[in-house]
C-alpha cells in the first residue's frame, strides 16, 4: 500500500482491528533553532558513540548509536506511543522517508504474524523511543527461509534536517545579469526547518557562506555538511539587495548501516 494510503492501528484495542486514516507526515521537519541576525549558536551537542542496547533478542539495530545520541538529533520529542502503518515495499518506503527526515534506526523481527507478535512489535517501538513502525507482513529475508521472518517491524525516527530547502546552480543568464561568477539559487523551502527559520525565500540567491564565495550547488552542499550543527552566515541576494541570513544548520546523523 503507498505511503499516502497507509493505514494506522489502534494498539490499545484488544483485537488490533485496523482502521483506515491517511498518513499525513509532516513536512514541516524541525532543524534546530535557526536565528536571522548576528549572534553567534553554539553546535549542537551530540553525545559520544553509544550503542543501541535492548534485550529483546527481535530488534537489530540499524544505526551504531544509542538513545542520548538519537534523542539529541530528533525532530521532536518522542511519542508516547509510535504511528504504526502497513508498509508496502521496504525499499521504496525507506526512500520515501528518508526524503522526509525520517531515519530508520532498527529492525524488529518474528517468526511468526500473529496478534502477539503485532503487539510486541508495537510495544518494542515504544521501547526504543521510535516514531513511527512500519509494518511488513509475510516478510521473507534475502538468502534466508521463507518462514525466517513473517512480520517485519521498521523502526524510524525523525532527524532535524540539516538545511530544508533545495537549490540549484545559477544559468549564464542570471550570473551576467546579477555580475556573480557563481552561486545557488533557492528553490522549495520546507516549514520549521533551519532555511525557513533564518527567512530564506523560493528565488533566493546565496553567493557565499561564512565570507567564503560559493561557486556551485555541489560546494554548496560540501559547506552545509562540513558545518552541519552550527550556525552559518549566508550572504543572500534577494530583489538585487544583499543581506545576511544566519542559519543554525541541523546536525547530520552518522554510521547508519544499511538495513
Amino acid at each position: 500500500m503507498p505511503a499516502d494510503a497507509a493505514r494506522r492501528y489502534a494498539p490499545g484495542m484488544n483485537d488490533f482491528m485496523m482502521r483506515a486514516v491517511p498518513l499525513f507526515i509532516v513536512l514541516g521537519l524541525i532543524g534546530g533553532c535557526a536565528s536571522v541576525g548576528s549572534r553567534v549558536e553554539q553546535p549542537v551537542a551530540v553525545p559520544e558513540p553509544v550503542p543501541q542496547v535492548t534485550e529483546d533478542t527481535h530488534y537489530q539495530a540499524s544505526i551504531e548509536r544509542g538513545p542520548a545520541y538519537i534523542d539529541a538529533l530528533r525532530a521532536e520529542p518522542a511519542p508516547q506511543r509510535p504511528l504504526a502503518v502497513e508498509g508496502k515495499n521496504e525499499r521504496g518506503d525507506q526512500r520515501e522517508l528518508a526524503a522526509k527526515g525520517f531515519v530508520r534506526i532498527g529492525n524488529g523481527r518474528y517468526e511468526t504474524d500473529d496478534a502477539q507478535s503485532l503487539r510486541d512489535a508495537l510495544d518494542l517501538g515504544s521501547r526504543v523511543g521510535a516514531d513511527q513502525v512500519w509494518l511488513y507482513h509475510a516478510h521473507a529475508d534475502e538468502g534466508a527461509e521463507p518462514a525466517a521472518t513473517r512480520l517485519l517491524a521498521a523502526y524510524y525516527v525523525r532527524f532535524k534536517l540539516l538545511f530544508g530547502a533545495t537549490f540549484r546552480n545559477l544559468t549564464t543568464t542570471e550570473r551576467e545579469s546579477l555580475q556573480l561568477d557563481g552561486g545557488v539559487q533557492i528553490g522549495s523551502v520546507v516549514g520549521g526547518t533551519p532555511a525557513s527559520e533564518a527567512n530564506l525565500m523560493s528565488g533566493d540567491y546565496v553567493v557565499a557562506v561564512n565570507g567564503m564565495p560559493v561557486a556551485d550547488r555541489r560546494q554548496f552542499q560540501e559547506f552545509l555538511s562540513n558545518e552541519a550543527g552550527k550556525a552559518v552566515t549566508l550572504k543572500v541576494i534577494r530583489n538585487r539587495h544583499r543581506a545576511d541570513r544566519v542559519v543554525r544548520l541541523g546536525a547530520m546523523p552518522v554510521a547508519i548501516k544499511d538495513p
